[in-house]
């Protein structure tokens, strides 16, 4: 048994290049814990079968249809739009239905963190960290700053540091510096501020 032979890599290409696609598109738009890749080669295969299954129609009438002796261009492009592109549409389609409220209401967010879903906004705020010290690190989390994603630990770099008055406020930006970077392991709390 040759893994080369064609229509074995036809099979392969066919059932695990959509899945693997929308696999990584979700997790790209959802990002999530690591899986080992043996543990997502079933899954790869499972969503390419959903991919055919909802494509079913369209792929009967083109195979029903002479396209491919008078339009083989045509009937080439249909195939990449099943294989690499229609996989995209179905996780958008999915991110924009697990993202609304009726949907919510009967199943958890996709967004595993909350520290994911705030950040992912990508909203200016005005940040109080509280670390496990009592210590206060007062900064602007806007454009040019960044906080980590899942599956990586929570860190956040803002781009502006601030002196914290003594009644809480922020009181002035700090001289010389070009932000700072706060680690998950200090991290007690988080204030964010409009």
């Amino acid at each position: 048994m040759d893994i080369w032979e064609i229509d074995k890599l036809m099979l392969f290409i066919a059932f695990v290049i959509p899945g693997f696609i929308a696999i990584k598109c979700y997790q790209l738009i959802f990002p999530g814990t690591e899986r080992p890749t043996s543990e997502k080669l079933v899954d790869a295969v499972a969503y390419s079968s959903i991919n055919y299954a909802f494509l079913m129609l369209p792929i009967i009438a083109v195979e029903n249809s002479q396209l491919d002796s008078v339009h083989p261009f045509l009937y080439y492009l249909f195939y990449i739009f099943v294989l690499f592109f229609a996989p995209i549409m179905w996780v958008l389609a999915w991110k924009y239905l697990r993202t609304r409220d009726f949907f919510q209401k009967n199943a958890p967010h996709p967004t595993a963190k909350p520290w994911d879903y705030v950040f992912s906004q990508r909203k200016p705020y005005w940040v109080k960290i509280t670390l496990k010290d009592g210590t206060v690190i007062a900064g602007r989390y806007a454009e040019n700053s960044f906080a980590s994603s899942a599956p990586a630990e929570e860190q956040i770099y803002l781009e502006e540091a601030w002196i914290v008055g003594d009644k809480g406020g922020f009181e002035r930006q700090k001289n010389n510096t070009a932000g700072v970077i706060v680690l998950h392991a200090e991290i007690s709390h988080v204030e964010l501020r409009n």
